[in-house]
């Protein structure tokens, strides 16, 4: 996983939280919803990106 990829995972998830945090305080269903969404996204690519490199090294 490249040093790019890392930052632009961590910052989706970032966005993500603020989303939710925002949906929250305002009580707006969809954008929390959005926010959790982008979150598990970032997840799911950060998990990708380590099984790659878990085959890359052997």
């Amino acid at each position: 996983m490249g040093l790019g990829d890392k930052i632009h995972d961590a910052a989706e998830k970032l966005g993500g939280t603020g989303k939710e945090t925002a949906g929250q305080a305002t009580r707006d269903d969809r954008l929390k919803a959005e926010g959790k969404g982008d979150q598990v996204k970032a997840d799911l690519k950060q998990a990708g990106e380590k099984v790659k490199d878990a085959f890359k090294k052997k």
